[in-house]
Protein backbone atom coordinates (compact mmCIF):
# COMPACT_ATOMS: atom_id res chain seq x y z
CA UNK A 1 0.00 0.00 0.00
CA UNK A 2 1.23 3.49 -0.88
CA UNK A 3 0.28 6.76 0.75
CA UNK A 4 -0.07 10.04 -1.10
CA UNK A 5 0.33 12.95 1.23
CA UNK A 6 1.84 16.36 1.74
CA UNK A 7 4.49 17.11 4.36
CA UNK A 8 3.48 17.22 8.00
CA UNK A 9 2.22 20.75 8.58
CA UNK A 10 4.89 22.96 10.10
CA UNK A 11 7.63 20.33 9.85
CA UNK A 12 10.69 21.99 8.35
CA UNK A 13 12.53 18.66 8.16
CA UNK A 14 10.29 17.37 5.38
CA UNK A 15 8.97 14.28 7.08
CA UNK A 16 5.63 12.63 6.58
CA UNK A 17 3.11 12.34 9.41
CA UNK A 18 4.49 8.89 10.31
CA UNK A 19 8.05 10.25 10.60
CA UNK A 20 9.32 8.96 7.25
CA UNK A 21 11.64 11.39 5.47
CA UNK A 22 10.17 12.50 2.13
CA UNK A 23 11.66 15.35 0.07
CA UNK A 24 8.74 16.13 -2.24
CA UNK A 25 4.98 15.86 -1.85
CA UNK A 26 3.30 13.38 -4.17
CA UNK A 27 -0.38 14.10 -4.65
CA UNK A 28 -3.16 13.43 -7.07
CA UNK A 29 -3.65 16.76 -8.84
CA UNK A 30 -7.09 17.28 -10.40
CA UNK A 31 -9.08 20.11 -11.87
CA UNK A 32 -11.18 21.65 -9.14
CA UNK A 33 -14.44 21.04 -11.00
CA UNK A 34 -13.69 17.30 -11.19
CA UNK A 35 -12.78 16.90 -7.53
CA UNK A 36 -14.86 19.55 -5.79
CA UNK A 37 -17.25 17.04 -4.21
CA UNK A 38 -14.62 14.65 -2.87
CA UNK A 39 -14.17 14.46 0.88
CA UNK A 40 -12.24 12.45 3.43
CA UNK A 41 -13.15 8.77 3.28
CA UNK A 42 -14.23 8.79 -0.39
CA UNK A 43 -12.68 6.12 -2.60
CA UNK A 44 -11.51 7.11 -6.07
CA UNK A 45 -10.60 4.73 -8.91
CA UNK A 46 -7.31 5.69 -10.60
CA UNK A 47 -7.32 4.74 -14.28
CA UNK A 48 -4.98 5.19 -17.22
CA UNK A 49 -5.94 6.90 -20.46
CA UNK A 50 -7.59 3.73 -21.75
CA UNK A 51 -9.77 3.36 -18.66
CA UNK A 52 -7.72 0.49 -17.17
CA UNK A 53 -7.91 0.68 -13.36
CA UNK A 54 -4.50 0.77 -11.73
CA UNK A 55 -5.33 1.60 -8.12
CA UNK A 56 -7.87 2.95 -5.63
CA UNK A 57 -7.26 6.11 -3.60
CA UNK A 58 -8.96 6.52 -0.23
CA UNK A 59 -9.03 10.28 0.28
CA UNK A 60 -7.75 11.58 3.62
CA UNK A 61 -6.51 15.05 2.60
CA UNK A 62 -7.78 17.55 0.05
CA UNK A 63 -6.63 21.13 -0.57
CA UNK A 64 -6.51 23.72 -3.32
CA UNK A 65 -3.42 25.26 -4.87
CA UNK A 66 -2.91 27.28 -8.09
CA UNK A 67 -6.33 26.41 -9.43
CA UNK A 68 -5.95 22.67 -8.85
CA UNK A 69 -7.40 20.35 -6.25
CA UNK A 70 -4.81 18.12 -4.55
CA UNK A 71 -5.78 14.80 -3.00
CA UNK A 72 -3.81 12.61 -0.61
CA UNK A 73 -4.48 9.31 1.05
CA UNK A 74 -3.88 5.58 1.01
CA UNK A 75 -3.44 3.99 -2.41
CA UNK A 76 -4.23 0.32 -2.95
CA UNK A 77 -2.67 -1.09 -6.09
CA UNK A 78 -4.85 -3.11 -8.43
CA UNK A 79 -2.49 -3.71 -11.37
CA UNK A 80 0.78 -2.45 -12.79
CA UNK A 81 0.54 -0.09 -15.76
CA UNK A 82 0.78 -2.04 -19.02
CA UNK A 83 3.90 -1.38 -21.13
CA UNK A 84 3.91 -2.96 -24.60
CA UNK A 85 7.39 -1.63 -25.40
CA UNK A 86 10.78 -3.02 -24.32
CA UNK A 87 9.12 -5.56 -22.02
CA UNK A 88 12.41 -7.40 -21.46
CA UNK A 89 14.01 -4.26 -19.99
CA UNK A 90 11.35 -3.60 -17.37
CA UNK A 91 11.56 -4.81 -13.78
CA UNK A 92 9.78 -3.70 -10.63
CA UNK A 93 11.95 -2.70 -7.65
CA UNK A 94 11.35 -6.11 -6.04
CA UNK A 95 12.18 -7.96 -9.26
CA UNK A 96 15.37 -5.99 -9.80
CA UNK A 97 16.50 -6.42 -6.18
CA UNK A 98 15.94 -10.16 -6.53
CA UNK A 99 17.93 -10.22 -9.79
CA UNK A 100 20.82 -8.32 -8.24
CA UNK A 101 20.80 -10.67 -5.26
CA UNK A 102 20.90 -13.75 -7.52
CA UNK A 103 23.91 -12.25 -9.30
CA UNK A 104 25.63 -11.65 -5.97
CA UNK A 105 25.78 -7.88 -6.39
CA UNK A 106 26.22 -6.27 -2.98
CA UNK A 107 27.35 -2.80 -4.08
CA UNK A 108 25.48 -1.20 -6.98
CA UNK A 109 25.86 2.28 -8.44
CA UNK A 110 22.92 3.81 -10.35
CA UNK A 111 23.06 6.06 -13.40
CA UNK A 112 19.58 7.57 -13.83
CA UNK A 113 19.46 9.65 -17.00
CA UNK A 114 16.87 11.05 -19.37
CA UNK A 115 19.38 11.95 -22.08
CA UNK A 116 21.68 9.71 -24.17
CA UNK A 117 25.03 8.68 -22.77
CA UNK A 118 28.17 9.85 -24.58
CA UNK A 119 31.87 9.17 -24.01
CA UNK A 120 32.34 11.49 -21.01
CA UNK A 121 29.46 9.92 -19.09
CA UNK A 122 30.53 6.43 -20.17
CA UNK A 123 34.07 6.91 -18.90
CA UNK A 124 32.94 8.51 -15.64
CA UNK A 125 30.42 5.73 -14.89
CA UNK A 126 32.98 3.04 -15.63
CA UNK A 127 35.64 4.74 -13.53
CA UNK A 128 33.21 5.31 -10.62
CA UNK A 129 32.16 1.67 -10.62
CA UNK A 130 35.78 0.50 -10.57
CA UNK A 131 36.87 2.93 -7.83
CA UNK A 132 33.92 1.96 -5.61
CA UNK A 133 34.20 -1.77 -6.38
CA UNK A 134 30.58 -1.59 -7.48
CA UNK A 135 28.41 -3.00 -10.20
CA UNK A 136 26.64 -0.55 -12.49
CA UNK A 137 22.90 -0.12 -13.11
CA UNK A 138 22.07 1.87 -16.24
CA UNK A 139 18.61 3.16 -15.35
CA UNK A 140 17.30 5.61 -17.99
CA UNK A 141 14.12 7.46 -17.05
CA UNK A 142 11.35 6.67 -19.52
CA UNK A 143 8.15 7.74 -17.78
CA UNK A 144 5.30 9.62 -19.42
CA UNK A 145 3.27 9.11 -22.59
CA UNK A 146 5.55 7.55 -25.22
CA UNK A 147 3.29 8.86 -28.03
CA UNK A 148 4.09 12.42 -26.92
CA UNK A 149 7.84 11.82 -26.53
CA UNK A 150 9.30 11.25 -30.00
CA UNK A 151 12.83 10.79 -28.62
CA UNK A 152 11.82 8.00 -26.26
CA UNK A 153 12.58 5.02 -28.50
CA UNK A 154 15.84 6.55 -29.71
CA UNK A 155 16.91 7.08 -26.08
CA UNK A 156 16.33 3.44 -25.17
CA UNK A 157 18.00 2.18 -28.34
CA UNK A 158 21.02 4.39 -27.61
CA UNK A 159 21.37 2.72 -24.20
CA UNK A 160 21.01 -0.71 -25.80
CA UNK A 161 23.87 0.26 -28.13
CA UNK A 162 26.21 1.63 -25.47
CA UNK A 163 25.51 -1.23 -23.06
CA UNK A 164 27.65 -3.44 -25.29
CA UNK A 165 30.70 -1.33 -24.39
CA UNK A 166 30.34 -1.99 -20.66
CA UNK A 167 31.53 -5.22 -19.01
CA UNK A 168 28.61 -7.63 -19.36
CA UNK A 169 29.28 -9.33 -16.02
CA UNK A 170 29.05 -6.12 -13.97
CA UNK A 171 26.49 -3.99 -15.83
CA UNK A 172 22.70 -4.18 -15.89
CA UNK A 173 20.32 -2.15 -18.06
CA UNK A 174 16.77 -1.63 -16.83
CA UNK A 175 14.18 1.06 -17.58
CA UNK A 176 12.99 3.41 -14.86
CA UNK A 177 9.28 4.25 -15.41
CA UNK A 178 9.53 7.76 -13.96
CA UNK A 179 9.17 11.04 -15.79
CA UNK A 180 12.17 13.38 -15.31
CA UNK A 181 11.65 16.19 -12.81
CA UNK A 182 13.14 19.66 -12.84
CA UNK A 183 16.66 19.58 -11.41
CA UNK A 184 16.62 20.44 -7.70
CA UNK A 185 17.97 19.16 -4.41
CA UNK A 186 14.53 17.79 -3.47
CA UNK A 187 14.18 15.94 -6.76
CA UNK A 188 17.68 14.49 -6.26
CA UNK A 189 16.70 13.14 -2.85
CA UNK A 190 13.58 11.58 -4.33
CA UNK A 191 15.80 9.91 -6.95
CA UNK A 192 17.97 8.62 -4.11
CA UNK A 193 14.92 6.96 -2.56
CA UNK A 194 14.10 5.40 -5.94
CA UNK A 195 17.69 4.16 -6.34
CA UNK A 196 17.60 2.59 -2.88
CA UNK A 197 14.29 0.87 -3.63
CA UNK A 198 15.85 -0.67 -6.75
CA UNK A 199 18.75 -2.04 -4.71
CA UNK A 200 21.40 0.65 -5.26
CA UNK A 201 23.57 2.11 -2.50
CA UNK A 202 25.30 4.70 -4.71
CA UNK A 203 23.85 7.25 -7.13
CA UNK A 204 25.67 9.44 -9.64
CA UNK A 205 24.16 12.90 -9.32
CA UNK A 206 24.14 14.97 -12.49
CA UNK A 207 25.72 14.58 -15.88
CA UNK A 208 22.58 14.46 -17.98
CA UNK A 209 21.93 16.92 -20.81
CA UNK A 210 19.52 19.72 -20.06
CA UNK A 211 16.81 20.72 -22.61
CA UNK A 212 18.69 23.99 -23.17
CA UNK A 213 21.67 21.98 -24.40
CA UNK A 214 23.91 22.46 -21.36
CA UNK A 215 25.18 19.82 -18.94
CA UNK A 216 23.81 19.31 -15.47
CA UNK A 217 26.63 18.68 -13.00
CA UNK A 218 26.30 17.08 -9.60
CA UNK A 219 27.35 20.19 -7.74
CA UNK A 220 24.70 22.23 -9.59
CA UNK A 221 21.84 20.25 -8.11
CA UNK A 222 22.21 21.56 -4.58
CA UNK A 223 22.45 25.24 -5.47
CA UNK A 224 18.69 26.08 -5.49
CA UNK A 225 18.44 24.78 -1.88
CA UNK A 226 21.94 25.34 -0.56
CA UNK A 227 20.66 25.17 3.04
CA UNK A 228 19.44 21.60 2.54
CA UNK A 229 22.07 19.04 3.68
CA UNK A 230 21.64 16.87 0.63
CA UNK A 231 24.60 14.54 1.18
CA UNK A 232 23.69 13.85 4.80
CA UNK A 233 20.00 13.33 4.00
CA UNK A 234 20.87 10.96 1.15
CA UNK A 235 23.05 8.90 3.50
CA UNK A 236 20.13 8.67 5.94
CA UNK A 237 18.10 7.30 3.07
CA UNK A 238 20.83 4.75 2.53
CA UNK A 239 22.45 6.14 -0.62
CA UNK A 240 25.84 7.76 -1.11
CA UNK A 241 25.90 10.45 -3.79
CA UNK A 242 28.70 10.71 -6.35
CA UNK A 243 28.76 14.16 -7.91
CA UNK A 244 29.30 14.29 -11.66
CA UNK A 245 31.94 17.01 -12.28
CA UNK A 246 32.63 19.23 -15.26
CA UNK A 247 34.30 16.86 -17.71
CA UNK A 248 36.83 17.82 -20.40
CA UNK A 249 38.60 15.78 -23.05
CA UNK A 250 42.37 15.75 -22.53
CA UNK A 251 43.72 15.28 -26.04
CA UNK A 252 47.25 14.30 -24.99
CA UNK A 253 45.90 11.47 -22.84
CA UNK A 254 42.97 10.56 -25.11
CA UNK A 255 40.52 10.44 -22.20
CA UNK A 256 37.90 12.49 -20.39
CA UNK A 257 38.81 13.82 -16.96
CA UNK A 258 37.23 16.14 -14.42
CA UNK A 259 38.39 19.64 -15.26
CA UNK A 260 40.00 19.94 -11.81
CA UNK A 261 42.18 16.90 -12.56
CA UNK A 262 43.33 17.96 -16.03
CA UNK A 263 47.14 18.31 -16.30
CA UNK A 264 48.45 21.87 -16.43
CA UNK A 265 49.16 23.01 -19.98
CA UNK A 266 47.31 20.10 -21.58
CA UNK A 267 45.09 20.75 -24.60
CA UNK A 268 41.51 20.45 -23.39
CA UNK A 269 38.53 19.98 -25.72
CA UNK A 270 34.87 20.55 -24.96
CA UNK A 271 31.70 20.56 -27.02
CA UNK A 272 28.64 22.25 -25.55
CA UNK A 273 25.30 20.52 -25.67
CA UNK A 274 23.98 23.37 -27.80
CA UNK A 275 26.78 22.94 -30.35
CA UNK A 276 26.23 19.17 -30.38
CA UNK A 277 22.54 19.67 -31.16
CA UNK A 278 23.34 22.21 -33.87
CA UNK A 279 25.75 19.84 -35.58
CA UNK A 280 23.33 16.94 -35.31
CA UNK A 281 20.49 18.97 -36.82
CA UNK A 282 22.71 20.17 -39.66
CA UNK A 283 24.20 16.73 -40.33
CA UNK A 284 27.71 17.97 -39.50
CA UNK A 285 30.60 15.92 -38.15
CA UNK A 286 30.51 15.04 -34.44
CA UNK A 287 34.07 14.56 -33.07
CA UNK A 288 34.99 10.96 -32.38
CA UNK A 289 36.12 11.89 -28.88
CA UNK A 290 32.64 13.17 -28.02
CA UNK A 291 30.46 10.13 -28.68
CA UNK A 292 30.33 6.60 -30.03
CA UNK A 293 29.27 5.93 -33.64
CA UNK A 294 26.56 3.45 -32.65
CA UNK A 295 25.00 5.99 -30.26
CA UNK A 296 25.08 8.72 -32.89
CA UNK A 297 23.55 6.32 -35.40
CA UNK A 298 20.55 5.75 -33.13
CA UNK A 299 20.15 9.48 -32.46
CA UNK A 300 20.26 10.25 -36.19
CA UNK A 301 17.63 7.59 -36.83
CA UNK A 302 15.36 9.20 -34.26
CA UNK A 303 16.12 12.82 -35.17
CA UNK A 304 17.64 13.06 -38.65
CA UNK A 305 19.15 16.22 -40.18
CA UNK A 306 16.66 18.77 -41.46
CA UNK A 307 16.89 17.68 -45.07
CA UNK A 308 15.54 14.29 -43.99
CA UNK A 309 13.01 15.52 -41.43
CA UNK A 310 9.32 15.92 -42.03
CA UNK A 311 7.93 19.44 -42.17
CA UNK A 312 4.70 21.37 -42.64
CA UNK A 313 4.18 24.36 -44.89
CA UNK A 314 1.22 26.24 -43.44
CA UNK A 315 -0.39 28.85 -45.72
CA UNK A 316 -2.73 31.35 -44.07
CA UNK A 317 -4.57 34.31 -45.54
CA UNK A 318 -7.93 35.69 -46.63
CA UNK A 319 -10.31 33.87 -48.92
CA UNK A 320 -9.15 34.50 -52.49
CA UNK A 321 -5.60 35.42 -51.45
CA UNK A 322 -4.11 32.57 -53.50
CA UNK A 323 -3.39 30.02 -50.78
CA UNK A 324 -4.85 26.99 -52.56
CA UNK A 325 -3.21 27.86 -55.87
CA UNK A 326 0.21 28.24 -54.24
CA UNK A 327 -0.28 25.09 -52.15
CA UNK A 328 -1.12 22.96 -55.19
CA UNK A 329 1.80 24.38 -57.19
CA UNK A 330 4.23 23.85 -54.32
CA UNK A 331 3.00 20.28 -53.81
CA UNK A 332 3.58 19.56 -57.50
CA UNK A 333 7.13 20.95 -57.40
CA UNK A 334 8.02 18.95 -54.31
CA UNK A 335 6.59 15.79 -55.86
CA UNK A 336 8.71 16.44 -58.95
CA UNK A 337 11.80 16.57 -56.74
CA UNK A 338 10.89 13.27 -55.03
CA UNK A 339 12.47 11.80 -51.92
CA UNK A 340 9.55 12.28 -49.50
CA UNK A 341 5.79 11.81 -49.51
CA UNK A 342 3.81 15.02 -49.96
CA UNK A 343 0.24 15.48 -48.68
CA UNK A 344 -1.94 18.46 -49.60
CA UNK A 345 -4.40 19.51 -46.87
CA UNK A 346 -6.30 22.25 -48.68
CA UNK A 347 -9.21 23.89 -46.89
CA UNK A 348 -11.90 22.58 -49.23
CA UNK A 349 -10.41 19.06 -49.26
CA UNK A 350 -10.36 18.93 -45.47
CA UNK A 351 -13.88 20.30 -45.23
CA UNK A 352 -15.13 17.54 -47.49
CA UNK A 353 -13.30 14.59 -45.97
CA UNK A 354 -12.42 15.51 -42.38
CA UNK A 355 -14.78 18.24 -41.18
CA UNK A 356 -17.98 17.75 -43.17
CA UNK A 357 -20.14 18.08 -40.05
CA UNK A 358 -18.71 21.48 -39.11
CA UNK A 359 -20.19 24.83 -39.96
CA UNK A 360 -18.46 28.19 -40.22
CA UNK A 361 -18.92 29.59 -36.73
CA UNK A 362 -15.81 30.78 -34.93
CA UNK A 363 -15.76 27.64 -32.76
CA UNK A 364 -16.15 25.32 -35.75
CA UNK A 365 -13.48 27.09 -37.79
CA UNK A 366 -11.14 26.74 -34.83
CA UNK A 367 -11.86 22.99 -34.59
CA UNK A 368 -11.27 22.61 -38.32
CA UNK A 369 -7.84 24.25 -38.18
CA UNK A 370 -6.82 22.19 -35.16
CA UNK A 371 -7.81 19.01 -37.01
CA UNK A 372 -5.65 20.08 -39.91
CA UNK A 373 -2.80 20.72 -37.47
CA UNK A 374 -3.12 17.28 -35.92
CA UNK A 375 -3.11 15.49 -39.28
CA UNK A 376 -0.15 17.61 -40.40
CA UNK A 377 1.74 16.77 -37.19
CA UNK A 378 1.27 13.03 -37.82
CA UNK A 379 2.54 13.42 -41.40
CA UNK A 380 5.48 15.50 -40.18
CA UNK A 381 6.30 13.06 -37.37
CA UNK A 382 6.56 10.28 -39.95
CA UNK A 383 8.94 12.41 -42.06
CA UNK A 384 6.52 13.37 -44.76
CA UNK A 385 5.66 16.84 -46.04
CA UNK A 386 2.27 18.36 -45.20
CA UNK A 387 1.05 21.40 -47.13
CA UNK A 388 -1.89 23.14 -45.47
CA UNK A 389 -3.96 25.98 -46.88
CA UNK A 390 -6.74 27.00 -44.50
CA UNK A 391 -7.75 30.60 -43.83
CA UNK A 392 -6.78 30.07 -40.14
CA UNK A 393 -7.74 33.60 -39.05
CA UNK A 394 -6.91 33.36 -35.34
CA UNK A 395 -3.39 33.85 -33.93
CA UNK A 396 -3.78 31.62 -30.90
CA UNK A 397 -4.97 28.70 -32.98
CA UNK A 398 -2.02 29.12 -35.35
CA UNK A 399 0.36 29.27 -32.36
CA UNK A 400 -1.10 26.05 -30.98
CA UNK A 401 -0.76 24.31 -34.34
CA UNK A 402 2.85 25.52 -34.61
CA UNK A 403 3.67 24.14 -31.16
CA UNK A 404 2.05 20.81 -31.99
CA UNK A 405 4.04 20.40 -35.20
CA UNK A 406 7.38 21.84 -34.06
CA UNK A 407 7.46 19.15 -31.37
CA UNK A 408 7.90 16.54 -34.12
CA UNK A 409 9.47 18.38 -37.07
CA UNK A 410 9.62 21.60 -39.05
CA UNK A 411 6.95 24.29 -39.39
CA UNK A 412 7.01 27.04 -42.00
CA UNK A 413 4.20 29.58 -41.80
CA UNK A 414 3.53 31.52 -44.99
CA UNK A 415 1.24 34.52 -44.82
CA UNK A 416 -0.38 35.04 -48.21
CA UNK A 417 -0.71 38.77 -47.59
CA UNK A 418 -2.84 39.67 -50.57
CA UNK A 419 -5.00 42.76 -49.81
CA UNK A 420 -8.72 42.26 -49.38
CA UNK A 421 -9.46 44.44 -52.43
CA UNK A 422 -7.56 41.99 -54.64
CA UNK A 423 -9.24 39.04 -52.96
CA UNK A 424 -12.69 40.49 -53.62
CA UNK A 425 -11.85 41.13 -57.27
CA UNK A 426 -11.02 37.42 -57.67
CA UNK A 427 -14.16 36.20 -55.89
CA UNK A 428 -15.71 33.86 -58.47
CA UNK A 429 -18.25 32.47 -56.00
CA UNK A 430 -19.48 35.89 -54.90
CA UNK A 431 -18.79 35.12 -51.23
CA UNK A 432 -17.58 38.60 -50.35
CA UNK A 433 -20.66 40.19 -51.93
CA UNK A 434 -22.94 37.85 -49.99
CA UNK A 435 -21.05 38.59 -46.78
CA UNK A 436 -21.35 42.36 -47.29
CA UNK A 437 -25.06 41.89 -47.93
CA UNK A 438 -25.36 40.08 -44.60
CA UNK A 439 -26.11 36.71 -46.19
CA UNK A 440 -23.00 35.00 -44.78
CA UNK A 441 -22.41 35.62 -41.06
CA UNK A 442 -18.93 35.64 -39.51
CA UNK A 443 -17.11 35.91 -42.83
CA UNK A 444 -13.39 36.48 -42.39
CA UNK A 445 -12.29 39.97 -43.43
CA UNK A 446 -15.84 41.34 -43.53
CA UNK A 447 -17.88 40.44 -40.45
CA UNK A 448 -15.15 38.53 -38.60
CA UNK A 449 -11.53 39.62 -38.13
CA UNK A 450 -8.43 38.16 -39.69
CA UNK A 451 -5.57 38.39 -37.19
CA UNK A 452 -2.41 39.02 -39.21
CA UNK A 453 0.51 36.66 -38.37
CA UNK A 454 3.07 38.24 -36.08
CA UNK A 455 6.24 36.70 -37.49
CA UNK A 456 5.66 34.26 -40.34
CA UNK A 457 8.65 32.63 -41.98
CA UNK A 458 7.55 34.20 -45.27
CA UNK A 459 4.97 36.75 -46.46
CA UNK A 460 3.81 36.79 -50.08
CA UNK A 461 1.49 39.24 -51.82
CA UNK A 462 0.11 37.59 -54.96
CA UNK A 463 -1.36 40.81 -56.38
CA UNK A 464 1.41 41.20 -58.94
CA UNK A 465 3.45 38.08 -58.31
CA UNK A 466 3.24 35.09 -60.63
CA UNK A 467 2.69 31.58 -59.28
CA UNK A 468 6.07 30.28 -60.44
CA UNK A 469 7.89 33.21 -58.90
CA UNK A 470 6.04 32.83 -55.60
CA UNK A 471 6.71 29.08 -55.46
CA UNK A 472 10.39 29.73 -56.17
CA UNK A 473 10.53 32.08 -53.17
CA UNK A 474 9.09 29.32 -50.99
CA UNK A 475 11.53 26.71 -52.30
CA UNK A 476 14.45 29.07 -51.65
CA UNK A 477 13.18 29.59 -48.10
CA UNK A 478 12.93 25.85 -47.52
CA UNK A 479 16.43 25.41 -48.90
CA UNK A 480 17.78 28.22 -46.72
CA UNK A 481 16.23 26.63 -43.60
CA UNK A 482 17.88 23.32 -44.48
CA UNK A 483 14.77 21.29 -45.38
CA UNK A 484 15.77 20.89 -49.01
CA UNK A 485 19.07 20.22 -50.70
Amino acid sequence: MLFLSHWARGDADRHLDDGTFWPLPITLSCQQKNAAGLKSGDRVALRDGEGFMLAVLTVSDAWDDNGNRHLGGAVEGAALPPHPDFAGLRATPAELRALLARRGWRQVIAWQAHRPMHRAQFEFCLKSAIENEANLLLHPQVGGDITEAPGYFGLVRSFLAIRERFPAATTQLSLLPAAPREASARALLLRAIVARNYGCGLLIAGGEHQPDGDFRRGEDLTQPLADLPVTELAEKIGVRLIAYPRMVYVEDRAEHLPESEAPAGARLLTLSGEEFQRRKRAGLKIPDWYSFPEVLSELHRQSPPRDRQGFTVFFTGLSGAGKSTLARALAARLMEMGGRCVTLLDGDIVRRHLSSELGFSKAHRDINVRRIGFVASEITKNRGIAICAPIAPYRQTRRDVRSMIEAVGGFIEIHVATPIETCESRDRKGLYAKARAGLIPEFTGVSDPYEVPESPELAIDTTSLGIDEAVQQILLKLEHEGYLR
